[in-house]
């Protein structure tokens, strides 16, 4: 791989590094940008890279992650526009900002690189979709979803789509989350300790999910062959579809998403 500059080592810019290093890229190819120098000492005696400052890192780096705080993009590439080649890639892992910001504060004909991840990368099961700027090619756009599937999976879609993948799996885990406590909780409402209840539904997700993914059968399907007629699953999605679950997961998605679209404009 290339050399990789990571700006921003937080949950999920740690969750990349590691999953780099999980993938065999040597520590002294990759470089952290953190402003926090007790988090920069412990990132580097953690996983064996070094640190260095914004603009030591643009020159040093050919791929560049920016993996920070969308109100913080605007002065970052401020501070290390002018230090980039010609044939380096900036990927912007902020929520919401557009390809077009990005490059309107960059040299001309910068490859720019826009992705939504996810938090289970920190686990090895993130999912990213990535979108082209105006001057990335197909090539360019690849390298960068090489280093992000090592975190995961890893898609490329139009940029038009980008609000809405934010909401779908970019938000996507808080959503399951949510579920799952929800699940614990009536395990233990109903009489079950809440480590059992724990157990039991953290395994029944992560099975659903396996189930899904190797099927690939569409879910409707695994639906039904759970729900016996006149049975206990059948009672119990009868009560989800009064209480319109469904219709209210659809909804999150669509807030996400437009909100997404507002950072976007911000």
């Amino acid at each position: 791989m290339s050399r990789i500059a990571i700006y921003g080592v937080g949950n999920m810019g740690e969750a990349v590094l590691a999953g780099l290093l999980r993938a065999g890229q040597d520590p002294d190819e990759i470089t952290v940008v953190e402003p926090n120098p007790e988090r920069a000492d412990e990132i580097g005696a953690r996983h064996g890279v070094t640190a260095r400052s914004a603009s030591e890192a643009a020159t040093w780096g050919e791929i560049h992650l920016l993996i920070v705080k969308p109100h913080q993009v605007p002065d970052l590439l401020d501070e290390i526009g002018d230090s980039l080649g010609a044939d380096d890639i900036v990927a912007s892992l902020a929520a919401g900002v557009p390809t077009a910001t990005i490059e309107g504060r960059l040299p001309a004909g910068i490859a720019v690189v826009r992705v939504m991840p996810n938090t289970p990368a920190l686990v090895g099961q993130g999912m990213a979709a990535l979108s082209a700027g105006a001057a990335a090619t197909d090539e360019q756009v690849e390298r960068v979803a090489e280093v992000l599937r090592t975190g995961g999976s890893a898609v490329i879609v139009p940029e038009s789509q980008q609000d809405v993948v934010t909401g779908l799996s970019g938000s996507g885990p808080a959503y399951v989350f949510y579920i799952a406590e929800a699940l614990i909780e009536a395990g233990v409402v109903l009489g079950l300790p809440r480590t059992s209840a724990s157990e039991l539904a953290t395994q029944t997700l992560l099975g659903a999910a396996t189930m899904l993914r190797e099927s690939g059968e569409h879910p409707s399907i695994l639906r039904e062959r759970v729900t016996s007629p006149g049975g206990t699953t059948a009672a119990g999605l009868r009560t989800l579809d009064e209480h319109a679950v469904r219709a209210a997961v659809m909804a999150a998605v669509e807030a996400a998403a437009e909100r997404s679209a507002e950072l976007g404009r911000g």
